[in-house]
Order: C-alpha cells, then sequence, then structure tokens
C-alpha cells in the first residue's frame, strides 16, 4: 500500500531504501516546504534493538546542530514506525557528484574545511560517526555540502537473531572497527583519508568482490601509491593520505580539522613554504 501521508507531513515519492529503512521526499504542509522522512522498515520495528537504534539516530543528530552537519526537524510514530524528519539536500551527495565529474582541488579543499568542522564537533561530544562516506555528503540547493547519517555513531555492532555483524561501510572502515577494538575521532578521520585518495585518484584504495578480503586489506595491506593511479599527481598527496590512513590511530592526525589543514595548505602551495 503506497504510503500518502506520516504525521502532517504529505509524502512526495520514496527517494531510497536503505538496510534499515525507506526515505521519502515529502512536504510539510504547516510551512510549505519539502523535507525528508526516514522510517524504519517494519520488519525491523518487531525488534526491540533496531528500534532504540533509529531513535538514537534522531537525538544524536538534534544533539549535534552544528552549521555543517544536516539538521533534523522532527521525529515521530508512524503506527509502530518510527521516523524522522530532516532538511531536504535538494544538492545531492558528493556520490552523486563524482558519477558525472572529479572535483577540483580547490573544491576538495572546502569540502574537507566543511566535513572536519562537523566531525571535529561531534568528536568533542565523544560521539564518532563510523560512516564517513562520499554518499553522506549532501549539497544544500546552494551547492553547500553538510555531514549526514549519524545513525550508528553509537554502535560498535548489533546483535539481533542473525548474529551479530558489524556497522559501516567495508570499503571506508579503518582497521579498529574491522578488528572490534574501541574506536575514537581517528577512526573517522581514516575514512576521511579514503575519501581523499577517493577524490584524488578516481578509485578507492582497497577493492575486491570479497567482503571478508575488503575490511582485511584495511589491517593487512600497505596503502597503494596514488601515483600509480594517477602518476602526475605530487608526491605530498601520498604523504597526507598516508597519514590519515595509517593502521596506526597513533599514527594519524589528532584532529580532522588538522587533516583539512594539510589538505588546503597543499592545494594553496603554502605546504611547500612551510617545509622550506
Amino acid at each position: 500500500m503506497d504510503i500518502t501521508k506520516i504525521g502532517r507531513y504529505e509524502i512526495e515519492k520514496e527517494l531510497a531504501q536503505g538496510g534499515m529503512g525507506l526515505i521519502y521526499l515529502a512536504r510539510d504542509p504547516y510551512i510549505q516546504r519539502q523535507v525528508v522522512i526516514k522510517v524504519l522498515m517494519y520488519s525491523r520495528t518487531l525488534d526491540e534493538v533496531y528500534r532504540d537504534f533509529f531513535q538514537q539516530e534522531a537525538e544524536l543528530i538534534a544533539a549535534l546542530e552544528h552549521p555543517c552537519i544536516v539538521p533534523i526537524y522532527d521525529f515521530g510514530w508512524y503506527g509502530e514506525q518510527p521516523y524522522i524528519v530532516m532538511r531536504h539536500m535538494a544538492g545531492g551527495s558528493l556520490a552523486d557528484r563524482l558519477q558525472k565529474e572529479e572535483l577540483k582541488q580547490t573544491e576538495i579543499a572546502h569540502v574537507f574545511k566543511r566535513i572536519a568542522e562537523a566531525l571535529d564537533a561531534a568528536h568533542a561530544r565523544k560521539i564518532i560517526h563510523r560512516d564517513v562516506k562520499p554518499s553522506n555528503f549532501l549539497y544544500d540547493s546552494t551547492g553547500e555540502i553538510f555531514l549526514s547519517d549519524f545513525g550508528i555513531a553509537k554502535s560498535t555492532s548489533i546483535t539481533d537473531d542473525d548474529g551479530t555483524w558489524l556497522v559501516g561501510t567495508p570499503a571506508y572502515m579503518s582497521p579498529e572497527q574491522v578488528l572490534g577494538n574501541p574506536v575514537d575521532g581517528r577512526a573517522d578521520i581514516y575514512a576521511l583519508g579514503i575519501v581523499l585518495y577517493r577524490l584524488l585518484s578516481g578509485q578507492l584504495p582497497f577493492s575486491s568482490d570479497s567482503t571478508t578480503a575488503l575490511i582485511n586489506a584495511h589491517v593487512d595491506l600497505p596503502i597503494p601509491d596514488i601515483r600509480s593511479v594517477k602518476n602526475k599527481i605530487p608526491a605530498v598527496w601520498q604523504e597526507v593520505v598516508g597519514k590519515a590512513m595509517a593502521k596506526n590511530p597513533n599514527d594519524r592526525y589528532s584532529t580532522a580539522s588538522d587533516f583539512a589543514r594539510d589538505v588546503a595548505e597543499v592545494v594553496s602551495g603554502k605546504w611547500y613554504l612551510r617545509k622550506l
């Protein structure tokens, strides 16, 4: 049965289906604006762990009010299904954009400044995103970029009748996530390093048809040299990526803003002056 209304919100169309829920474009008739609604799938509502997990996302985003984080407007229940209402980001995701074109280095520096500010704000509250990737970087109608989807920020795994499964995206998982070890903000910095590798080279550092092989690569394999993919990339980029993606968290940047600063300095040329 097609859903036409959730709470006071008038459903316009279904946008996507995720692992845990449905995403709709809707209109708020009270203030005549479009919003996005994420609804937990009915099949998941029978298990309390999923209901708690979904509500956690609403609480986290609400607590993380920040100019670089997609804001939440409302939270409620559609029968037994919880939902959250968020700002509609009309510009789509960075992942969408990368399917059409590559970013200029000045644009990369701006993206990293914004996302780093969002992550540092979260990390200051001891909240780890755990799923930093281009599809969670969203553009608004003016072309400004925001960080979205803190739905897995408080958990390292979920256990249900099917067993225990890791949360996150295998292509962007830090070694400590893969190993099930405690994580801090440096896990997000590792993932942000993978994003930079992707933006510079057009490829992910590790890929495999096997999820097991892919996550093990983060633990066992050295970071591929970006210049083996694009030989015209200056060597300094490998140095920056290598620090962000160090296997040992102690060898990474201590904050996302430190990482973004180095990205900006390489793009502007200040990095080379600093090294003189």
